[in-house]
């Protein structure tokens, strides 16, 4: 019986692992495809010689912020917490619409003015100002949050492969990693970007089938709702542990989470999708891909997160973060099971290999004095920029969740209050934009490192911050154009 039972399980792991491999097949065969359209030159390396279409545009910026965070740390996050997590998506998606209607076509229409290929390019020399020392310290900062990000990517899908497969959590980092390199080396963002696509139906497909099967397997809606509101505290529309009372405190909660969703226009990975589009007319068309698809996949992993709860009842030293790949070995058949782990595996690729080619650039055209043109040099930025973001996944001791975040928001209040500035006319000098991004950053990091982002979202006090330093020095200032040095 024992030997059977073990050929058993042998048996339906290796169906799941077959599953798995010819979905993620299919995305590296997308991406290399990208090869024979690779013009060889930095332009079509980063902004795919804007040529992009405006649905591939809209798909691959959902895929991108729609990440192994979505996946393993919301879903996580929501299995803790409860239905209070629904306004961190309210909020969330909210804030990004709201940012949209500023910024995307003002940030199209200036990269094609400018003629850069970077995000921080575009900002350092927004209508004819040059800031060389902010573009490099911009740099920097660019460089050390986005690895820190795409190492949490690279973390959440090990994890995933850890649940199903027993690999060891080092293993699964590894095959991402190398995936992930593999495409990006052929064809730049263009690959990225025609595997976001691919990727982002593969992710809305494996969490619908999983949300329906949970509630199906629980009696229907009416059966599920029941047995969610039986959970102690679990279906409060706010956290019991808020900085304030009663409206003022959800007010602050919600507050904070619609800065979260402001946050994205400073994400140099999710706004270059939107530089790379064919044309900025076609920006509206984008954005109606981009919200609908983020707001019906954002409601399904919070759905999901809740009936996470209710097949996973807490225990001990259960890691929240492993509450989906475990629910959907618990309720799904072996086939089903591999769709999921490739939807997480495919949600932390199409995230990494983003934020790699987004610090590729900023390594090679904001960093270094002379912009690097070579291919080959821009490829081995790309692969040494990966091999780091795989060596700090496989140090690291933080969970997905608080990684995204603490990079989201730091990128956020570097970034976001130079754009706000900009795009509502403010000419910031070079020692005031510095001094914005610096301000903003550090107010963030004391922000998380006093447990004051329990209270609010950090990245409201760092771009109020960022903010105010412009508004504070606009008196002592006159122009933005200061010589190049």
């Amino acid at each position: 019986y024992t030997n059977q039972h073990t050929a058993n399980i042998t048996e339906l792991t290796m169906i799941t692992a077959w599953s798995f491999a010819a979905f993620l097949s299919v995305f590296v065969l997308i991406g290399l495809s990208s090869l024979f359209f690779n013009t060889h030159q930095s332009k079509d390396y980063y902004l795919a010689s804007n040529t992009i279409k405006p649905w591939l545009v809209g798909l691959s910026a959902v895929a991108t912020n729609n990440s192994g965070y979505m996946f393993i740390g919301v879903i996580g996050y929501t299995y803790t917490v409860g239905l209070s997590a629904f306004w961190v998506m309210v909020g969330w998606i909210f804030g990004d619409y709201i940012a949209s209607h500023f910024v995307h076509r003002k940030l199209r229409a200036t990269t094609e003015k400018t003629g850069e290929v970077s995000y921080l390019g575009v900002l350092a020399n927004w209508n004819g100002a040059v800031l060389p020392n902010y573009q490099r310290l911009a740099a920097l900062i660019c460089i050390l949050l986005l690895t820190a990000y795409a190492a949490a990517q690279l973390l959440a899908g090990s994890k995933a492969l850890h649940v199903l497969f027993d690999w060891p959590t080092w293993a699964g980092a590894v095959c991402g990693a190398v995936l992930v390199a593999a495409y990006c080396l052929a064809g730049g963002i263009r690959a990225s970007i025609w595997t976001d696509a691919a990727q982002s139906v593969v992710m809305i497909s494996a969490m619908g089938i999983l949300m329906w099967v949970a509630v199906a397997n629980l009696g229907g809606v009416s059966a599920t709702l029941t047995a969610l509101k039986d959970v102690p505290n679990y279906m409060d529309w706010f956290p019991e542990d808020l900085a304030f009372p009663g409206v003022p405190g959800a007010f602050l909660f919600a507050l904070g989470w619609f800065f979260a969703g402001l946050s994205v226009v400073g994400q140099p990975h999710v706004m270059v999708r939107f530089m790379t589009l064919s044309s900025g007319d076609d920006m509206n068309r984008a954005r109606v891909w981009y919200y609908l698809w983020f707001t019906a996949f954002y409601l399904m992993a919070t759905t999901v997160g809740l009936l996470s709860r209710l097949y996973l009842p807490e225990v001990g030293s259960f890691d929240a973060e492993l509450a989906l790949p475990t629910m959907a070995q618990t309720l799904l058949p072996p086939v089903l099971v591999g769709l999921i782990l490739a939807g997480i595996f495919a949600a932390t690729l199409s995230t990494a290999d983003s934020l790699i080619l987004s610090s590729s650039a900023a390594f090679t055209h904001d960093l270094v004095p002379k912009n690097i043109e070579r291919p080959f040099l821009i490829k081995v930025s790309t692969l040494g920029v990966c091999i780091l973001a795989l060596a700090w996944a496989l140090l690291s001791a933080q969970s997905v969740f608080a990684m995204v975040v603490m990079a989201w928001s730091g990128l956020a209040s570097a970034f976001v209050p130079m754009l706000v500035v900009l795009i509502f006319g403010g000419r910031p000098s070079q020692g005031v934009a510095i001094a914005m991004s610096c301000v903003g950053i550090t107010t963030a990091l004391a922000w998380r490192y006093f447990d004051l982002h329990n209270m609010v979202y950090e990245g409201l006090p760092g771009i109020v911050a960022g903010v105010s330093v412009y508004w504070l020095a606009k008196p002592f200032t006159n122009s933005s154009k200061e010589p190049a040095h």
